[in-house]
């Protein structure tokens, strides 16, 4: 693991010395979480139980309902109690993962899992889980771990680690420095998110609820009932067939995009005489996983395979583009699963015919649906601004990663 190289690529102005190779059993106590099936002493109080997909790189995510041991079955295993700055790293899943023990965390007890208490004068716990953090480790851990199907990080793969260690005060700038990105990180994680709670909300709230003729939040200057209407009598299905053209996808994380935009390449030679053409304003749709969200407003013109299914709006009727938000929604969804035919969800379809008989609520007014669909949209656009934000961040923490360790 590693090469002869003594210095990093980057470095902090006053640190000339040579880096040195230090496999990780020379660097402090290593040992390994209880193996042993705990379910019978899960409680919600008592010593705070750490389990692999509880660490993150650099910190821990319990979530909602944190699992804890009981009193006597912790007193029991008392010597294998975390302290603070012990480095905890996964060993099976996203092994090599880690994160260090601070307070909060301190009695909690692991469960297979690996645990280093670095020798303080050799190495910090912050310098040592930012290394183990690294592509570098993680790659080594990935290619030396072994599993039947599921990789596992053994001890013994572990004391195999080597660590490049410079002075006690450069790890400390090291380490420093990759804290404040974390924090960077974890701020702009929180804005994506809070926009991802906003916009669910709003979908939510400015169409109406079952039951209901009017949406909970409107726009002011519209009173009137919204009306129940058939998708038929909005949507007419396209079925102009057409050879050549852009290349679009119907994803469900994604909605509708260009394969160019996907990173992907048509690079097949298939007869393409069939594909569907798709026109600016339509929704395109797959009709085996429209029950799962995949639907999608075109802003552009392109073909389709003949696989999914186009449908062009009644634009006197429906603004496309509203519409599409509401097919976004859960209850939506699952109105197009009761409606989807097939024995099993893996050949489950929604064709047009079907689809043209669903009820839905809209909007008498052109313009209140106008205004719904403009909102969402600067919404969507919000959070695309804030995710390339995240995504920027994440990679300048990934090329110092790589050029700040030897």
């Amino acid at each position: 693991m590693g090469d002869n190289k003594r210095k990093p690529d980057i470095r902090f102005q006053g640190f000339t010395d040579d880096w040195e190779q230090r496999k990780v059993t020379e660097l402090g106590e290593i040992y390994i979480g209880l193996v042993t099936t705990m379910t019978s002493h899960y409680t919600d109080h008592g010593a705070l139980l750490i389990r692999n997909s509880d660490i993150k790189d650099g910190r821990f995510e319990f979530g909602d309902k944190p699992i804890y041991l009981d009193d006597e079955f912790a007193k029991q295993n008392a010597s294998r109690k975390h302290k603070v700055g012990d480095v905890i790293t996964v060993h099976t899943g996203d092994i090599g993962t880690s994160a260090v023990i601070t307070e909060k965390e301190a009695g909690s007890i692991g469960f297979a899992t690996i645990v280093t208490r670095p020798d303080k004068e050799k190495i910090t716990s912050e310098y040592l889980c930012a290394y183990l953090n690294t592509d570098t480790h993680k790659n080594f851990a990935m290619n030396i771990s072994t599993g039947d199907g599921r990789n596992n990080y053994n001890l013994k793969d572990y004391y195999e680690c080597v660590v490049p260690v410079p002075s006690i005060a450069e790890q400390r700038k090291i380490s420093s420095f990759i804290d404040e990105l974390n924090n960077l990180i974890t701020l702009q994680q929180r804005k994506y998110d809070k926009l991802v709670n906003v916009k669910k909300s709003m979908l939510e709230k400015m169409f109406p609820r079952e039951g209901a003729k009017v949406p909970e939040i409107r726009f002011e200057g519209f009173t009137d009932d919204w009306e129940q209407r058939k998708l038929g009598e909005c949507f007419t299905e396209r079925k102009d067939s057409m050879p050549e053209g852009e290349l679009i996808s119907v994803t469900i994380g994604e909605g509708i995009k260009k394969f160019s935009e996907l990173g992907r390449h048509d690079n097949s030679n298939d007869d393409k005489s069939k594909y569907k053409k798709v026109c600016v304003g339509d929704i395109a749709y797959n009709s085996m996983r429209m029950w799962q969200g995949a639907s999608g407003y075109s802003p552009y013109e392109g073909i389709v395979s003949p696989a999914y299914t186009v449908l062009s709006p009644i634009t006197d009727v429906v603004d496309s583009k509203c519409i599409s938000y509401l097919f976004k929604r859960s209850d939506m969804t699952h109105v197009f699963q009761m409606n989807s035919q097939g024995i099993t969800s893996d050949n489950w379809n929604l064709k047009y015919p079907a689809l043209s008989e669903i009820e839905i609520m809209v909007s008498p007014y052109l313009a209140e649906q106008h205004k719904i669909a403009a909102y969402l949209s600067r919404i969507d656009n919000l959070i695309t601004l804030q995710q390339r934000k995240l995504e920027k961040l994440k990679n300048i923490k990934k090329s110092m990663l790589e050029k700040m360790f030897v």
